[in-house]
C-alpha cells in the first residue's frame, strides 16, 4: 500500500555521526581558510593628514576619551573669558576718599570766597580768580550762586564724587566723567538746573578709574573656565566607520583609532575566533538540517558535496572583499540560491541562503544590509528562476535580483546609511551584480548537474532528442520498442503533469527504460512483427529469464552509451519486482496440465504450488513519484494495446485494474504517492489513451483496400488447399 514520506527522521547512528563528523571538517577547513584573511589584515600605517585607503572600522562598542575634542573645548572655553581687571570695593572706597579730600583742597578757595563778607561784585570779582580750569559758562553760575546754596552745590559734588567712585571705573570704559557726575549727583538737595550744572563741573575733574587690566586676574579666570569644561567622550559602535575610505584623518580620528589599537599592525585574534564559532555553528546547522528534512540528500555523498561546495565557496566570496565600501554589493551570492533551487530544490536553497546572509553579515564588519541584501535578492531570484530550460528563465531571475537588491539599497539610504554618491555607486554594483548572477547561474547550472550527477533540463532535451545514437538505435532495431517507449512517455508525462512531478524527467526516463530489448529484439512480442512468438516453445522458466534479462541488458547499454545515472535508475524501477503475468500464468497451466488442468482441485492445487517469486522482477520498487509512473504507463500502455475493444469504458475498467494490480502487489510502497495521486493518475490515462484510439472515418478507398485484402487472404488460402 501506499505510504507518506516519514515525519521524523530515522534514529541518528554510527554512520550518520561519521558523515557529520567527516562533512563538517571538510566545509569547517574550506570555511578555516577564511581566517587567512583576518590573520592576514593588519592595520593601515594612518597618521594624522593621511588618507585612509579603506574604511576603518570600530571592533566593539566602547566609550573613548577624547582628549582631543576636550583640549579644543578647553580652549574655547579660555577664549571666551572676557579681560580681567583688578577693581575692589575696598580700593574704590580708598579712592573715594582721597578724591574727595582732593576736592575740598581744590575748592577751599571758592570756601574761603564765600565764607567772607564780601559785597556782592567784591565775590563776583574773587571768584573770577578761582578754579581757573572750570568753564566760563559754569563760572557764570559760580559768580551768581549765593553762599548758601555754595554750600549745598559742594556737598552735592561731593557725594556725586564719591558715589561714582565706588562704582568701577575701567581704563577702556567708553563712560565719560560728566556722565557718572551727572548720575550720582543726590537729587534729594532740590538743585536746580544751573545748580546741578556747577556741581556736575566741579565733581567730574576729579572722578579717576579704579580698575586697571589684570593679567594674572585673566590668567587665573581663563584656567578656571578651562578647568570647568566637561571631558568630551565618543560613544562608538561596533562596526561604525572611524574614518571612510579616502578622507583625510583628523587627529579626533587618530583618538579613536589609537584607543582600539589600529595604529599598529597587528593580526586580530579576536575576529579569527569570531569567524571560527560562526562558521562552525552554521555548518552544524546546515548539516543538521539535511539529516533532519533531506535525509536523500544527507546519503548520497555526491549531493553534500555539492552543497558543501556551493556554501563554501559563496561564503569566501563574500569574506575576500570584507569591509570594503561596494565590493561586497557586486558578488553573485545570489547565484547559489538559483542552482541549488534548480538542482535540488526551494527549501534546500533557502537555508543555504540564510546562513549565507547570517556569514556574509559577519564577514562585513556585522552588516545587516549585506545580510538583507543576499538573502532577498538570493530569494527573489529562487522565486523567478522557474525550471531554468530555456535562458529567459535566467535573464528573468537576474532581473528579479536586480529588483530586490535594489530595494534593500534604498532602504538603507532612505535610513541615512548613504549619501547621494554611495547610492548611486551601490546601485550600480547591484544591477552588475544581477548580470553577474544570471551569467553564472545559466552558464555552470547544466556543468554543475553533470559534474554531480543531476538531471538538468538542458541535459534531458539533449537525451530527449531522436537522433540520440541510442533512440537511433531502438528506432532500428526494435521499432516496436521504439514506439511503445514514445507511447509510455506520452502516457507517462500526462500523468506527470497531473499531479505535479517532473513531466520532462518522466518523458525522458520513458524513452530509455526498454533499451534493454535491444539485446534480444525478437524476445519481445512488439518486435515480432506478427510471426511466431519465441516464448510459446520456451519452458517458463527460460522465459521468465529472459523477459527478467532485458532490465540488466538495458542498464548495460545505459552504462555504455554513457546516459546519466539517476536515467538508468530508472531502467530497473519500471518493472520493480512485479510479477510477469503471461509467463506465471503459463507456469501455472503447465503444472496443473497432468492432472486434467485448472478445472480440477489437483490442478488447482499443483499451479498453486508454483512459486510466484519465481516470475517477478529483480526490482527494486519505484524509489520516486517518477519511476511509479513509468511502471503504471508500461503497464497500461502494453494491455490497453492487447484490447479488441477500445471504447472509452473499456480503457477505463483496464487503466483502473492495472493500477489495482500494482498497488495491492505493493509495487508502489516506496514512493511517495497518494490515493488522490492515483486518482488524478487513472483520469490522465485514459484521456490520453482515448485520445490515441480514438475512432476513426471510414473513407472509402480504406473500404476497397480491405476487400481487396481479404479476397487477396481468400486466394492464398485456396492456393494452399490444392496440394492436399
Amino acid at each position: 500500500m501506499l505510504t507518506e514520506p516519514p515525519e521524523r527522521p530515522r534514529p541518528f547512528g554510527r554512520t550518520d555521526a561519521a558523515r557529520l563528523v567527516l562533512a563538517g571538517i571538510l566545509i569547517l577547513l574550506a570555511l578555516g581558510s577564511g581566517v587567512i584573511l583576518d590573520l592576514s589584515q593588519r592595520s593601515p600605517a594612518l597618521t594624522t593628514g593621511s588618507i585612509a585607503p579603506a574604511a576603518v572600522r570600530a571592533p566593539r562598542d566602547a566609550t573613548i576619551p577624547n582628549d582631543v575634542e576636550t583640549r579644543a573645548a578647553a580652549v574655547a572655553a579660555a577664549a571666551a573669558v572676557e579681560p580681567q581687571y583688578d577693581f575692589s570695593p575696598v580700593g574704590a572706597s580708598l579712592k573715594a576718599a582721597a578724591q574727595i579730600l582732593a576736592l575740598k583742597t581744590e575748592l577751599a578757595p571758592v570756601d574761603a570766597v564765600f565764607a567772607a563778607t564780601l559785597t556782592a561784585t567784591a565775590r563776583a570779582a574773587a571768584l573770577q580768580d578761582v578754579l581757573p580750569s572750570l568753564p566760563t559758562n559754569d563760572r557764570v553760575i559760580l559768580v551768581a550762586l549765593l553762599p548758601d546754596r555754595w554750600t549745598v552745590v559742594e556737598q552735592a559734588a561731593a557725594s556725586a564724587l564719591s558715589q561714582a567712585e565706588q562704582v568701577e571705573i575701567r581704563v577702556t570704559d567708553p563712560t565719560s566723567q560728566v556722565t557718572l557726575a551727572t548720575q550720582y549727583v543726590p537729587a534729594s538737595l532740590g538743585l536746580n538746573a544751573d545748580e546741578k550744572q556747577l556741581a556736575v563741573a566741579l565733581a567730574a575733574p576729579m572722578i579717576v578709574t579704579n580698575s586697571a587690566y589684570s593679567a594674572a586676574l585673566t590668567a587665573q579666570a581663563k584656567t578656571k573656565a578651562a578647568s570647568t569644561v566637561v571631558p568630551v567622550k565618543d560613544l562608538v559602535q561596533a562596526g561604525q566607520v572611524l574614518v571612510d575610505q579616502g578622507h583625510v584623518v583628523t587627529e579626533a580620528d587618530m583618538v579613536r583609532i589609537r584607543y582600539f589599537g589600529l595604529d599598529v599592525p597587528h593580526v586580530d585574534w579576536g575576529r579569527s575566533g569570531a569567524w571560527i564559532l560562526i562558521a562552525s555553528l552554521a555548518t552544524v546547522l546546515l548539516l543538521a538540517w539535511l539529516w533532519r528534512f533531506r535525509p536523500d540528500y544527507w546519503q548520497r555523498g555526491r549531493t553534500l558535496v555539492l552543497v558543501g561546495a556551493v556554501f563554501v565557496v559563496a561564503v569566501l566570496l563574500e569574506k575576500v572583499p570584507g569591509g570594503r565600501t561596494w565590493l561586497p554589493f557586486i558578488v553573485p551570492t545570489a547565484a547559489a540560491g538559483i542552482l541549488l533551487t534548480l538542482l535540488l530544490d526551494a527549501g534546500m536553497a533557502t537555508v543555504v541562503l540564510a546562513l549565507l546572509a547570517v556569514l556574509a553579515g559577519m564577514a562585513n564588519d556585522q552588516s545587516l544590509e549585506i545580510a538583507a541584501y543576499i538573502f532577498l535578492g538570493g530569494f527573489a531570484g529562487m522565486l523567478a528562476i522557474g525550471r531554468g530550460d530555456r535562458a529567459h528563465p535566467f535573464l528573468v531571475s537576474g532581473l528579479a535580483v536586480a529588483v530586490a537588491d535594489l530595494g534593500v539599497v534604498g532602504t538603507f539610504g532612505l535610513l541615512g546609511a548613504h549619501d547621494p554618491t554611495a547610492m548611486l555607486q551601490l546601485a550600480a554594483a547591484a544591477v552588475g551584480c544581477a548580470l553577474l548572477v544570471a551569467v553564472i547561474a545559466l552558464g555552470s547550472f547544466a556543468l554543475l548537474g553533470n559534474l554531480f550527477g543531476i538531471l538538468t533540463p538542458p541535459q534531458l532535451l539533449e537525451l530527449a532528442n531522436p537522433s540520440q545514437p541510442v533512440l537511433r538505435r531502438l528506432l532500428t532495431e526494435t521499432p516496436g520498442t521504439y514506439h511503445h517507449s514514445l507511447m509510455v512517455g506520452n502516457l507517462a508525462e500526462r500523468a506527470a503533469n497531473a499531479i505535479g512531478a517532473d513531466p520532462l524527467l518522466t518523458r525522458v526516463a520513458a524513452y530509455y527504460h526498454d533499451v534493454g530489448k535491444m539485446a534480444n529484439p525478437l524476445a519481445f512480442i512488439e518486435n515480432q512483427g506478427g510471426g511466431e512468438n519465441i516464448h510459446d516453445e520456451l519452458e517458463p522458466e527460460v522465459s521468465a529469464t529472459i523477459l527478467r534479462q532485458h532490465v540488466s541488458d538495458g542498464m548495460d547499454i545505459a552504462a555504455k552509451a554513457g546516459l546519466p545515472k539517476p536515467l538508468i535508475g530508472f531502467i530497473p524501477q519500471h518493472h520493480g519486482t512485479a510479477v510477469m503475468g503471461y509467463v506465471y500464468g503459463k507456469a501455472r497451466d503447465t503444472a496443473a496440465a497432468p492432472f486434467g488442468g485448472l478445472t480440477t482441485p489437483q490442478g488447482q492445487a499443483a499451479a498453486d504450488a508454483v512459486d510466484k517469486n519465481a516470475y517477478r522482477h529483480g526490482g527494486p520498487k519505484p524509489q520516486s513519484r517518477e519511476a511509479a509512473l513509468i511502471m503504471l504507463a508500461d503497464g497500461v500502455e502494453a494491455s490497453v494495446r492487447s484490447l479488441t475493444n477500445r471504447e472509452e469504458s473499456t480503457i477505463r475498467a483496464m487503466v483502473k485494474r492495472i493500477v489495482a494490480e500494482r498497488l495491492d502487489d505493493g509495487q508502489l510502497d516506496d514512493c511517495d504517492l497518494t490515493i488522490r495521486d492515483l486518482e488524478h493518475i487513472q483520469e490522465a490515462f485514459v484521456g490520453q489513451l482515448v485520445a490515441m484510439y480514438h475512432q476513426r472515418i471510414a473513407y472509402p478507398q480504406s473500404k476497397v483496400v480491405e476487400l481487396e485484402a481479404r479476397q487477396e487472404r481468400s486466394q492464398a488460402g485456396q492456393e494452399e488447399e490444392v496440394p492436399k
